[in-house]
């Protein structure tokens, strides 16, 4: 059981029912391996400390990590279940958030191809039914990563909303693709529209205006399966992130930054840790972190 509870009322998230802007991080394949998990949580409090309250972390994916927590019936392997919930628990000890992934169907070898809608409700159902049994309080869901298994599969995603309510009505649950979330979703997260009766998360921040977009040519290219250009900004890309940052926090939304440096599969990473200053000698978030700290202050939960 955990001992802080996150919520939403109105258009505002909140932590033990007072305000909390989400200031985030994209760790999305955190259980990848034991390593990886440990090292999340032995930087939670270093991440803490630049101003972060919130990380997100998958169950199925992410792009080349390749994290399978689902069996083929849509049940959760223990080996990942016991990593997340590790995580869950140290978060919770800094007062902080987890945003849990279920689907990840773009690019990733996790997916299950023999899924219907039937699985894909399943595997919501039971990561909430797990998240309840558990009492971790602390966290929220996204069902279907930008939309990607409604996509290319059909799957519907309020079916898959539905799904997580039925096995924990309480618990906050939101969509990410690209319309406004159904009625039953808490929240807007990531590729959803902003609407203005719930809170928005920007639950996968990258710097804009990068040709072809920063997780395209810039940091992918055919032949290769892992992330091109590791942690590495461009003095621009890095004054871009910062700057669509401010303006999702000056709106009142949430914004979880997702970088390279974070989510690169093994042996690339995942590095969870600040890094340096983002440039190719010295890659790393470390510039974005800064800025969070001295602009909003460390995370005290």
């Amino acid at each position: 059981m955990t001992r802080h509870r996150f919520s939403v009322s109105g258009t505002a998230t909140l932590l033990d029912n007072r305000p909390l802007v989400v200031r985030g991080l994209r760790c999305s394949n955190a259980l990848v391996t034991d390593a990886a998990s440990d090292s999340l949580i032995l930087h939670l409090p270093v991440f803490a400390a630049y101003g972060i309250n919130t990380v997100s972390i998958f169950f199925m994916g992410s792009r080349f990590g390749d994290v399978r927590g689902y069996r083929e019936d849509g049940t959760l392997d223990p080996v990942y279940a016991t990593r997340m919930g590790r995580i869950i628990e140290a978060a919770d000890g800094l007062g902080m958030v987890v945003l849990v992934g279920c689907l990840y169907w773009g690019n990733s070898r996790a997916k299950w191809e023999s899924w219907t809608q039937a699985e894909a409700n399943a595997a919501v159902r039971n990561t909430v039914a797990w998240l309840a049994e558990h009492d971790y309080l602390n966290t929220l869901v996204d069902v279907d990563n930008e939309g990607m298994a409604l996509r290319k599969e059909g799957f519907d995603n309020r079916a898959l909303v539905l799904a997580g309510k039925e096995a924990g009505p309480g618990w906050v649950i939101g969509t990410n693709f690209r319309r406004d979330p159904p009625a039953e979703a808490d929240l807007a997260l990531h590729f959803a529209n902003p609407v203005p009766d719930r809170p928005y998360i920007e639950s996968e921040g990258s710097p804009p205006g990068v040709p072809g977009g920063y997780w395209g040519p810039y940091s992918k290219c055919e032949g290769f399966y892992g992330y091109l250009n590791a942690g590495v900004y461009t003095p621009e890309m890095r004054a871009a992130q910062i700057w669509v940052a401010a303006e999702h926090f000056d709106a009142g939304h949430g914004y979880m930054l997702a970088s390279t440096w974070l989510q690169a599969p093994p042996p690339q990473g995942p590095r969870h840790h600040p890094g340096g200053e983002g440039t190719p000698d010295d890659p790393g978030v470390r510039p974005w972190l800064r800025w969070l700290r001295a602009t909003y202050g460390p995370y005290d939960g």
